[in-house]
């Protein structure tokens, strides 16, 4: 591997800079993906077609010097793959034709053969990481399997999730038998990613942080720890407005904890006791900022985070469309420069 920075930093050893990649890193705001998107026809074309996957997958290294891949996919293709019908309205968002609600359709849902009906990911990862070179790492993902049901119960994105909700409160059981289908199905997918190339395996649960207290453990993060426990690479985990469980989370067998925005990286690290490494967290926003102010944004997260090692600096959720590609390389530069120019510290320290 010529650049193993970030496995590295994943097994919390001393990094000659702090690695860096950024959720989102391959998308709209590059003109390049907009290119090969409009040539897609579709984003669930551009999505299933292993060629184009890996294209746009290797565009945001071809103008930055990031420390990792992450596959181009999205998180619905195994809720997809189990037939539901994911199709993506214009200006609406990815939509199931097909929702789970009942008993009768939660009895239907099967795991998928990620070897068939997502054969076109595998094919994505191998062709991604011959053309890698062994370059930089190539980060596997897949969403939660709360993550996942939320979309599948619900239909579509939500501002409240209420059919999740109601489901929980009203059928608790048929939403385990969802959680535990799921969790099957993405340990599967992801075991799959790995044996196709994938060298790190990251989890999305973006909605896992709209749970009540009490509902976070065993609605989503004990089924997280299924996944982990059956995955033999280095493993993120990312609960976005994952603050009340960052105690759990730490202790769930992740090698590395996301963190958002909202999280004070010192009370984080103090959690993590250098147990698990660390991910995250400048507001996405802040790249909006004129140049010399996201460089100062990018210095303040690296001094908070210390100088220990086991930190992967990254956003606090994915970039967003319209962001300035002079901003994104102005952040790169600077965290490789600032945290190369600092001394570091030993493991453990």
């Amino acid at each position: 591997m010529k650049n193993d920075t970030l496995l590295r930093a994943l097994a919390r050893q001393p990094t000659d800079h702090t690695p860096i990649w950024l959720m989102r890193q391959a998308g709209r705001y590059l003109p390049e993906y907009n290119a090969t998107r409009a040539r897609a026809g579709s984003f669930l074309k551009l999505a299933k077609t292993p060629e184009l996957a890996t294209e746009v997958t290797l565009q945001p290294l071809e103008r930055f010097p990031l420390d990792a891949a992450i596959l181009f996919s999205d998180i619905l293709t195994v809720p997809d793959a189990m037939g539901l019908g994911l199709h993506f309205a214009e200006g609406e968002g990815p939509r199931f034709q097909h929702p789970v609600r009942t008993e009768a359709d939660v009895t239907r849902l099967a795991v998928p053969d990620p070897t068939a009906e997502l054969r076109y990911v595998m094919d994505a990862v191998r062709q991604i990481r011959r053309e890698l070179r062994d370059r930089v790492p190539l980060i596997g993902f897949s969403g939660s399997p709360f993550t996942l049901a939320c979309y599948m119960i619900e239909g579509a994105g939500s501002d409240d999730w209420r059919n999740v909700k109601m489901m929980r409160h009203a059928r608790p059981d048929l939403l385990h038998r969802i959680l535990d289908v799921n969790a099957r199905a993405v340990s599967a997918y992801l075991r799959a990613q790995v044996e196709a190339g994938a060298q790190v395996a990251m989890i999305f649960d973006t909605w896992g942080g709209v749970l009540a207290h009490e509902d976070y453990e065993p609605f989503s993060l004990e089924y997280t720890r299924r996944i982990v426990r059956e995955l033999s690479v280095p493993t993120i985990f990312f609960t976005k407005g994952g603050n009340p469980w960052l105690a759990a989370i730490a202790a769930s067998g992740v090698s590395a904890m996301g963190v958002d925005w909202t999280t004070d990286p010192r009370r984080a690290r103090e959690i993590a006791g250098g147990r698990i490494a660390l991910q995250g967290n400048l507001d996405p926003l802040a790249l909006f900022a004129p140049e010399p102010a996201v460089r100062v944004s990018a210095r303040r997260v690296l001094d908070a985070f210390g100088r220990e090692p086991g930190h992967i600096f990254n956003l606090g959720h994915g970039i967003v469309p319209g962001t300035p590609v002079e901003s994104v390389a102005a952040l790169v530069d600077e965290v490789r420069a600032y945290s190369s120019r600092r001394p570091r510290a030993n493991a453990g320290a």
